[in-house]
């Protein structure tokens, strides 16, 4: 019964995340950046105080998701302040939860992640302003799972897996943000608005099992990540929906089950600071290139990065001969 409360605690989480503060919020507020910027201040201050409140997890879990659900009442026209009280919630509740997936079995991670991908895919096209009884329902539901969630002593990760770099993970994160907010805007490749659902669907599903399934070395893994993203920024590019619609949410769910692989390795106190430059520092960049219209500028990135995946891979090598001789 645990099991499944915890997969449940994250797939919803992760539901409020992506349909409230990430779409349902700056939707509503016309991706006004001046609007909303209460909602990530208070998300870097939440993320910190995850780590610098002493007192049990379990206790900071029942805390912010009640300050969440208390918040949620207001959805969605909040004042600054309830947005800055929103966003000290879901920035405290983020690392939380990275550090409560320890005690996940990946059949339960895949679960997780599937669920999300799968409800938030299906009412992506609800509209934000009429969100609140769907907020409240993610939020109960969380938190009633939150009573039921396994209790280690001490929390091991079952996972073994490589850890990469912040900036690696910074830069995946960016990537899809700033291509995720573009497309949200863009009416000549609506995939998510222009009947493409169920290939959304399918293909965030396959991306979990491809990146929880096979196992492939660290830098090969970098750079597939990277091709996949400059595929979807073709796609987009040519307006080619169909693909778009195929590789965007593959490459989605597969960076994201192997940025969660890394964290995992991480205490709470590194989670905390990752968090900030992962969840909001990363994800507002990419909100800011979109709505200033930069999105064509972006392979450049993929240049700098291409020439970094590269260049370790070579640092590497030659590391290894060195080692041999």
């Amino acid at each position: 019964m645990s099991k499944i409360a915890l997969t449940l605690f994250i797939a919803f989480e992760l539901c409020y995340y992506l349909l409230i503060a990430q779409t349902g919020i700056v939707e509503y507020f016309g991706s006004n950046i001046f609007l909303i910027a209460f909602l990530p201040i208070g998300g870097i201050i939440g993320s910190l105080l995850s780590y610098y409140i002493k007192i049990p997890n379990q206790q900071k879990i029942t805390i912010f998701l009640s300050m969440q659900l208390f918040l949620t009442f207001f959805y969605p026209s909040f004042t600054n302040l309830e947005l800055f009280l929103l966003g000290i919630s879901v920035g405290a509740l983020a690392p939380l939860l990275i550090n409560e997936l320890k005690k996940a079995s990946i059949i339960e991670l895949g679960f997780a992640l599937s669920i999300s991908y799968g409800v938030g895919t299906l009412l992506f096209n609800y509209d934000s302003s009429k969100r609140e009884y769907i907020a409240i329902a993610f939020t109960l539901t969380a938190l009633l799972c939150s009573t039921q969630l396994p209790k280690l002593k001490e929390i091991k990760s079952n996972f073994n897996f490589e850890s990469y770099s912040l900036f690696i993970m910074v830069l995946w994160i960016f990537l899809d943000s700033a291509l995720f907010e573009t497309l949200s805007r863009d009416i000549n490749v609506p995939i998510w608005r222009g009947g493409y659902t169920f290939e959304i669907v399918v293909f965030h599903v396959i991306g979990v099992i491809a990146a929880l399934k096979f196992k492939i070395q660290k830098l090969e893994k970098e750079l597939f990540i990277v091709i996949l993203f400059a595929l979807s920024y073709l796609f987009y590019f040519l307006q080619e929906a169909l693909l778009l619609s195929i590789v965007y949410p593959f490459v989605i769910s597969y960076y994201n089950v192997t940025i969660l692989q890394s964290l995992l390795k991480r205490d709470l106190k590194s989670l905390a600071f990752y968090m900030v430059f992962i969840g909001w520092v990363a994800s507002g960049a990419g909100l800011f290139v979109a709505l200033e219209n930069f999105t064509l500028f972006v392979p450049i990135i993929f240049l700098i990065s291409l020439i970094k995946i590269l260049s370790s891979q070579e640092e590497n090598q030659s590391k290894e001969k060195e080692c041999l001789n």
